[in-house]
């Protein structure tokens, strides 16, 4: 796969402005086979969206990045953490005897950080078709601080419009999400939404509570110009890979299907030459400017701060669902 893509033309250079009209974000859609603005039309499942487009998306499939094998054995994976075969973690539910993997896997939303207790997961993190398309996007030397296998079973709530970047900031706007359907994904079972050129002014938007129960917890983004109409679904077979930009806004639905799952494998990645200035506190003594989370995985090239180690941080937790109400 060879892209020809410039890596900092993901997000607009001063003087450039993607707002009200959306031209350019609109455009660009366009020629993906994207809906325009306003209209009804959405993709169909396994539409093109070239990964020579991110730049302009802000998002991009690769299909079939993953095999027919592999996913079978990230399935099964997932599952064997779900029933705690792969050890103790926040949140982790005890299994009776005689349930079964369905009502194993029913019992939750998403699992963070699963590569923590997973070595099959963790080299996951780096199968070649990710790997290849990240060094070409982002650059040679890549980490990666975090990892999310969802499961998403029939009524489980979707996330708000939000942006990555927002819950974890880079120096260098180069966070970047790859994310693998171990199911197809489709608008019944609550496959990903995308705002397509959003990411390109490279701001954070405002953030608020919700209580809509079509979502978890998490907060959502408003006060952006865009509406639910300019959003377009990214519906995917299994073994597809979306990536998208640490700026893009993105949200998804719930799994209204009749029965079954919509699973999910997510890293998020980033340039190593950048700082990573995640989680608070800042350790005593560290000037702001130097804040560099050392909790990572060196997925591809060199790490020009691997002098300052590396530290084991975070811990795999369940996500909350947010039924029977959000705690704040």
């Amino acid at each position: 796969m060879s892209i020809d893509v410039d890596r900092f033309d993901q997000n607009s250079r001063p003087g450039q402005d993607s707002r009200p009209d959306r031209t350019a974000a609109a455009s660009a859609a366009a020629a993906s086979g994207a809906a325009s603005p306003g209209t009804s039309t959405r993709p169909t499942m396994g539409e093109q969206w070239p990964v020579a487009d991110f730049a302009s998306n802000g998002f991009a499939v690769i299909d079939a990045g993953v095999s027919p094998q592999q996913l079978d054995q990230l399935r099964a994976e997932g599952l064997a953490v779900c029933r705690g075969e792969r050890g103790p973690f926040e949140g982790l539910l005890p299994v009776p005897p005689g349930t079964t993997d369905e009502e194993v896997l029913r019992s939750y939303l998403c699992i963070h950080h699963p590569h923590k207790i997973s070595d099959k997961l963790a080299q996951a993190m780096r199968l070649p078709a990710v790997v290849d398309a990240l060094v070409q996007l982002i650059g040679p030397d890549i980490k990666s601080m975090q990892s999310m296998f969802f499961i998403k079973s029939e009524h489980k709530p979707g996330q708000a419009w939000h942006q990555d970047e927002y819950f974890i900031p880079t120096r260098d706007r180069s966070l970047t999400a790859a994310w693998i359907a171990l199911d197809d994904a489709t608008t019944d079972n609550g496959c990903l939404w995308v705002l397509p050129g959003s990411h390109r002014d490279g701001i954070i938007y405002p953030d608020r509570e919700q209580d809509d129960d079509r979502f978890d917890c998490t907060d959502e983004a408003y006060d952006f110009p865009w509406s639910d109409d300019d959003a377009v679904p990214v519906q995917v077979p299994a073994g597809s890979v979306v990536l998208f930009n640490g700026y893009l806004l993105h949200r998804s639905l719930p799994n209204n299907g009749r029965r079954g799952f919509r699973r999910a494998f997510v890293s998020h990645y980033m340039s190593a030459t950048s700082l990573l200035p995640w989680m608070l506190p800042i350790p005593e003594g560290v000037h702001l400017g130097k804040h560099d989370f050392r909790d990572i995985e060196l997925i591809a090239g060199r790490d020009p701060y691997a002098y300052k180690g590396t530290e084991q941080l975070l811990a795999p937790m369940v996500r909350p669902s947010g039924e029977g109400g959000c705690a704040r």
